[in-house]
């Protein structure tokens, strides 16, 4: 399970339809306010 970077939420990597790559990682999202979100300012929710 990947967590989302934005909510914090479990998602699963095998079934997740929205997702967004950054910097060669792959990031997997509960909705798409969270993908829009992350990919509007993405350094802010990475460590």
């Amino acid at each position: 399970m990947a967590i989302d970077p934005i909510c914090k939420m479990e998602v699963d990597e095998k079934t997740a339809s929205l997702k967004s790559e950054y910097e060669g990682k792959t990031y997997y999202f509960c909705a798409p306010g969270c993908k829009k979100t992350f990919e509007e300012d993405p350094k802010k929710y990475i460590e």
